[in-house]
């Protein structure tokens, strides 16, 4: 997950990584301060779990003390990348919420919403949705199957995953939690102060960065191993919707630093494209519903 905290080409930049793996962050920070190349341009690695809604407050806690102490520039931006795929079978947060809406659904939420007092005009958020949230799109996993809020958190999908074996499960969960971010997206859009967007990012598939961690052995090493070799032939016959890693992070930088977006709020992007999201997305009752059920849960007002 990234902060970008004041930038824009040619200025200077400061970027807090909140990280759950010190020794991965530790490297992403000194890969991107040599890249800063002049002074006033830095990265530095914070704590955060976002399984855990303690860490979460503990981490916002600790990031707006930094700025009020100007340790820090102030909040420009607020990138929520994190994604988790459960596998196989259901597993549960330290909060005991289902993990794929917990950690990418529910962590995110507290940390915006912890974090939106100190964001400082002109602000954007972005949340890293995929397209799989639209069951229009064919190919790939099973599409979400959306229930009351409450029951999701437990893990409990609606009526389209009744027939689900394991495999369809985990990545039901998954598809549907991405729908709850496209559907928290637009909600955060409606509430955000002038001056601030709230938009949802699709990076397309990426093979090989390792979101398929936790499935069945054979997935596993189709996903590391071999998907990452056949990239034009998974645009061909899958989904043109194939990118590397710098593809998208570059779709993902321009959504968050390009003057002419800087208006922009509410939308959904796959890649560099705006487009519409899934015609349920645009469910305004659901998405309230998603939101009074999370600020509950999280204890936030």
């Amino acid at each position: 997950m990234l902060l970008p905290v004041a930038s824009s080409e040619g200025e200077p930049w400061h970027v807090v990584l909140a990280c759950r793996d010190a020794k991965r962050a530790q490297a992403a920070v000194e890969r991107l301060n040599g890249l800063g190349r002049s002074p006033g341009r830095r990265a530095e690695a914070m704590s955060l779990d976002l399984a855990s809604l303690a860490s979460v407050r503990a981490f916002a806690t600790a990031l707006i003390a930094k700025v009020s102490a100007s340790s820090i520039p102030v909040l420009h931006g607020l990138v929520c990348n994190a994604g988790v795929q459960t596998g196989t079978k259901r597993t549960f947060t330290v909060d005991g919420f289902e993990s794929s809406f917990g950690v990418n659904h529910l962590g995110h939420f507290l940390l915006v919403t912890k974090l939106l007092p100190i964001l400082a005009s002109p602000a954007r958020v972005t949340v890293v949705a995929s397209g799989t949230h639209d069951p229009a799109q064919k190919a790939g996993p099973p599409p979400p199957a959306w229930n009351e809020p409450a029951a999701l958190f437990r893990g409990e999908l609606g009526a389209g995953a009744a027939k689900d074996g394991p495999f369809a499960l985990g990545q039901r969960l998954y598809t549907t939690s991405e729908l709850a971010n496209v559907y928290f997206t637009y909600a955060l859009a409606r509430r955000v102060a002038t001056g601030v967007t709230a938009n949802a990012f699709d990076p397309g598939l990426m093979p090989g960065t390792g979101l398929l961690r936790n499935a069945a052995p054979p997935l596993r090493f189709v996903a590391k191993h071999v998907l990452p070799h056949v990239k034009p032939l998974l645009r061909r016959f899958l989904t043109p919707n194939v990118h590397t890693v710098e593809e998208s992070g570059a779709a993902l930088a321009r959504l968050m630093t390009d003057p002419l977006l800087g208006s922009t709020s509410g939308k959904y992007f796959e890649g560099q494209k705006e487009i519409r999201s899934s015609t349920g997305s645009y469910d305004t009752d659901r998405a309230e519903e998603l939101w009074k059920v999370s600020e509950v849960l999280t204890e936030t007002e």
